[in-house]
């Protein structure tokens, strides 16, 4: 099979970035050094190229940029035009060969059709992926065609490569409207060729990624924002040129409108504000001030007293008919620092896109190490083989509304959020959230909210606990969602972003408790670094285990590694390596592994190790040469939590490329996790994955033990 592919677009605004990301995703899920390779790229006066760019960031890659091309589109129509054919096609070859010599895989992308000469640009892809000898994955460009016009598309593009004798071995029509019928995949099959014919696969139009953005229009026309700053990722379905009174001018408002028009309109800035509030009209994107005129001083006290201004509000320097004239030709792009846009096209492609059908063609050997990046693309596949419920009890946190998002657009989990109905519903509107899929609850207004105060009641009358008292536990969220984990109603809980660690899990010491044979409960953070995954335990919850904690924590982290694919090779860690130290610190250690021993005769341990003779090889061969887990540790078990938690934030920090996915929790009857206050929405979506995971587990356990 090939090393290499080339994607390769028929026109301009084919969404070719969104399948470039997708296919990296699929490649480095599987291989470990993968590269980027556009042979030419668009002459781009703002710095680096945006797909390129895109790429390297995402993924963290540390292929140098030089690397990743070979002209600039204006560079290769120059030696095109001086004769100089070959000698263009020599040197893209060589630059290709050097990155074959390096990297497992090659990613080549085309052109982007933004010079205005079309033919000539699909020539010359033609001509590329000729001579580099790569097979194709061709992205045609659905957009405002009907079912045969991209029937015929399709066809005719295959025929084009393979008459050059290039092999096709996919077509991807994307841009796609929602109304094509289902059987449009079979009906360009049937059209092909040959025996061997490309996968197809239907992408539909996702007005997120194809549309611009207000800080796209920040970015295009050099303009100033005056307000709602942190709304510039709400996208722009039309433009409006408000030039009418408000009276007509409200008549050609629609959903994701940008209005455009001068700076002293104050009625028109206030119509916009008003019509962002009102249910009675759809929700404008943003408002464009044009001729570099900022709103009357007493329309400006007016806003600025207005709490949490709904929309962005710009200017722009130029006047009203060159700003329009101008934002004719923005489109929108997929940046990196936008991780919602780029998780929603990466969750669109794996959505449409058979990827064990594609990676059967794409990749020939499948790669033993893991880094970061293949790690968390693997919490997220585990997750959606069998898709769980879990709850979110902070509702109402923006950065929970976003990863709710991310989750639903990749069918990960079925999610429930808890808290005021109202007020989740309008935070998800100001950040262009739609919560269509995802269940949201208001615990106190829920035909639940009687029934678990009563089973709380029960649960803890023992404890003095009065009917009042559980009515009043009950109107918290994260008591409201650990009781639907207790009875069944969800399959795991997330907390934490806004609430303290005893917050989030003293509702489920209090009834969810620890699983049968588990006396403690304890935690692990799961660090991903460079090429391998290590459990360490325990970083968060126990401040000084005796040895039999100690113990408890180390099986149970064990196990928590198994779940996700980690071999569990304990090391209990010391000041100190097998018999060369004492000292109460070093017995305990030293004691618990004895007691692991006796408990779980199977798994394999070793202690009192060091770091060092833990996890490298050189050193456990000088200090324990015997020993099967010195050196090749995946499971770190360190004496206390002072130590533990220093030492998974040194290396974090240390370390760059590091991830440190977690607390998670371990030895609960039922997954509840707790997030750190300061948690990205990476962080959020990744830990309702791996609860979902321990949710899957717990349930395959109970199938066993059955």
């Amino acid at each position: 099979m090939s090393k290499s592919l080339y994607i390769a677009a028929t026109e301009a605004r084919s969404g070719k970035s969104a399948i470039v990301l997708g296919v990296m995703q699929l490649l480095l899920t599987h291989l470990r050094k993968v590269a980027i390779f556009r042979p030419i790229i668009h002459d781009n006066l703002r710095g680096r190229d945006h797909d390129i760019d895109l790429i390297l960031r995402h993924f963290n890659l540390s292929q140098d940029y030089a690397t990743t091309y070979a002209y600039t589109q204006s560079q290769a129509t120059r030696m095109l035009n001086d004769g100089k054919h070959s000698l263009l096609m020599e040197n893209i070859l060589e630059k290709f060969k050097k990155l074959e010599e390096k990297y497992d895989f090659i990613l080549c992308e085309g052109t982007d059709y933004l010079g205005g000469e079309a033919a000539l640009e699909f020539d010359m892809n033609l001509d590329v992926v000729g001579n580099l000898g790569c097979p194709v994955l061709a992205v045609l460009n659905a957009m405002n065609s009907d079912e045969d016009e991209v029937c015929d598309l399709a066809i005719r593009t295959v025929d084009i490569f393979e008459e050059k004798g290039l092999d096709v071995i996919s077509v991807m029509v994307n841009r796609a409207s929602r109304k094509f019928d289902a059987d449009l995949k079979d009906r360009i099959k049937s059209g092909f060729k040959g025996e061997s014919k490309p996968l197809v696969y239907i992408l539909p139009d996702d007005k997120r990624l194809g549309n611009p953005t207000m800080k796209d229009v920040v970015k295009w026309l050099d303009c100033t924002v005056l307000y709602g700053r942190d709304r510039l990722d709400t996208p722009i379905d039309n433009y409006v040129v408000a030039a009418m009174q408000i009276e007509n001018f409200l008549k050609y408002v629609n959903e994701g409108s940008l209005i455009i028009t001068p700076g002293d309109r104050s009625d028109i800035i206030l119509a916009g504000l008003a019509s962002r509030l009102s249910d009675a009209y759809p929700n404008i994107a943003g408002v464009l001030l044009t001729g570099g005129i900022r709103p009357a001083m007493t329309i400006h006290h007016l806003i600025e007293g207005w709490k949490g201004v709904p929309l962005p509000i710009l200017v722009a320097p130029d006047h009203t008919h060159k700003t329009a004239q101008i934002l004719r030709g923005l489109h929108g792009t997929i940046d990196p620092e936008n991780q919602v846009k780029v998780l929603s096209a990466m969750g669109l492609f794996e959505t449409c896109v058979d990827s064990h059908e594609l990676q059967q063609k794409l990749v020939s050997t499948i790669s033993t190490r893991i880094t970061p990046f293949m790690f968390e693309h693997t919490l997220l596949h585990k997750a959606r083989e069998c898709k769980q419920h879990i709850v979110l009890p902070e509702g109402g946190e923006e950065r929970i509304l976003r990863a709710a998002d991310i989750l639903r657009r990749r069918d990960v989990v079925k999610i429930t959020l808890l808290g005021n109905e109202e007020v989740v519903r309008r935070v998800a509107s100001n950040i262009d959230i739609d919560l269509d899929g995802i269940n949201v609850v208001d615990p106190v207004k829920s035909d639940l909210f009687d029934g678990f105060v009563n089973e709380y009641y029960e649960l803890r009358k023992h404890k003095c606990i009065m009917k009042d008292d559980a009515r009043d536990r009950m109107t918290d969220p994260t008591y409201f969602g650990t009781m639907m984990v207790y009875t069944g109603m969800a399959d795991g809980m997330v907390s934490g972003s806004i609430t303290t660690t005893a917050q989030t899990i003293r509702p489920a010491f209090e009834f969810i408790k620890t699983k049968p044979g588990v006396s403690i409960v304890s935690s692990v953070f799961l660090m991903c670094q460079d090429d391998k995954v290590m459990a360490y335990g325990d970083c968060a919850v126990n401040p000084n285990p005796n040895a039999e904690q100690l113990a408890a924590i180390a099986i149970s982290s064990a196990h928590t590694a198994s779940i996700f694919g980690i071999d569990p090779k304990v090391a209990m860690l010391s000041y100190s390596t097998g018999e060369s130290g004492s000292g109460q610190s070093v017995d305990k250690v030293k004691e618990a592994t004895r007691l692991i021993r006796t408990m779980a005769p199977d798994l394999a341990v070793e202690g009192p190790l060091q770091f060092d003779a833990a996890v490298d090889p050189d050193v456990a061969a000088d200090l324990m040469p015997e020993s099967k887990v010195a050196g090749q540790a995946t499971v770190l078990i360190f004496p206390d939590l002072n130590t533990g938690n220093n030492t998974y934030k040194a290396v974090q920090r240390s370390q760059p490329e590091s991830v440190a996915i977690g607390p998670v929790l371990q030895g609960l009857n039922k997954p509840v996790n707790d997030l750190s206050r300061g948690c990205t929405v990476r962080d959020i979506v990744n830990t309702v994955a791996i609860t979902a995971i321990q949710a899957i587990a717990d349930k395959g356990q109970s199938k066993k033990s059955s």
